[in-house]
């Protein structure tokens, strides 16, 4: 077996998420291309130095993403190849600068929500303030996360892999059980035209085959369209990409005259802020 296809499947064991499985190919098929495709278990402490040197003076990436490769090097080297080399322990992360996050005023976030065009992009930006939720927690919604008897969002496997549950904010319930609808009514018609279920997490779908079809497992924010899933080549229907609400924000903050560099997450740190 080829060692990019075992670096993929250890990754798959592990239920690491695709985002990481992307990254981490790409930074291990980097750090062999950058040493003339030299095979890992030929090279040692000195070319993982002279590989994160040349990203940090040549590349100069920012710390975040210099400790990211690394941390794909190590996942190469422990996980993949299994070996444990006592040079493994010597590399210290890169510092990253203390920055403070953005924050919008009350008074900017009200310009910003009127600056937006789509009620459906409004929706998961007020959502984002409205619960302190992360971007990728938002488009993962269910179904079945959403509790209007409660007034509760159940968010699966955020960071770090953990379960959480925030509230659901009084003023969007009516919106959001509008959403819902569309989306029982999307999912009628994908059961209609024989679409195959959702992707389901952690090997569920092996488990449970007709899961996916079910209204519980459906997307909150289902994508327009269909779209091949990387990891089993089926079409299906995935959630929105985190593209499309990136591109929003950053329209509106310019339509609404804000000077803050504002994105998604900066509603969730602007949450927190307003909470005080």
């Amino acid at each position: 077996m080829r060692l990019m296809e075992r670096v993929r499947n250890k990754i798959r064991f592990k239920q690491y998420s695709l985002r990481t499985e992307k990254t981490y190919m790409e930074w291990i098929r980097r750090f062999i291309l950058f040493h003339n495709k030299r095979h890992p278990e030929q090279m040692g402490a000195p070319e993982v130095e002279s590989f994160l040197t040349h990203l940090a003076v040549n590349g100069k990436v920012s710390a975040s993403t210099q400790n990211l490769a690394l941390s794909a090097i190590l996942f190469l080297y422990r996980e993949v190849l299994e070996i444990e080399l006592p040079w493994m322990d010597i590399f210290s992360r890169a510092k990253k600068p203390a920055r403070l996050p953005v924050v919008l005023t009350r008074d900017e976030v009200n310009r910003l929500f009127a600056a937006v065009e789509s009620p459906y992009h409004l929706l998961m930006l007020k959502l984002l303030y409205g619960t302190g939720m992360r971007l990728m927690e938002c488009y993962s919604l269910r179904i079945k996360d959403i509790d209007f008897d409660r007034m509760e969002i159940i968010i699966r496997s955020g960071k770090g892999g953990k379960d959480r549950v925030t509230v659901l904010p009084v003023s969007l319930s009516d919106t959001m059980k509008a959403q819902v609808e569309k989306c029982r009514m999307l999912l009628q018609r994908d059961r209609a035209n024989g679409v195959p279920g959702v992707y389901l997490p952690n090997g569920l779908e092996r488990k449970y085959p007709n899961a996916g079809k079910e209204w519980a497992w459906f997307w909150v924010f289902p994508a327009k369209g269909l779209s091949t899933d990387p990891v089993t080549k089926i079409i299906r229907r995935h959630h929105q990409h985190e593209k499309a609400l990136q591109r929003a924000t950053k329209q509106a903050v310019r339509d609404s005259g804000i000077s803050k560099p504002a994105t998604p997450h900066t509603l969730r740190h602007s949450f927190a802020t307003h909470l005080l």
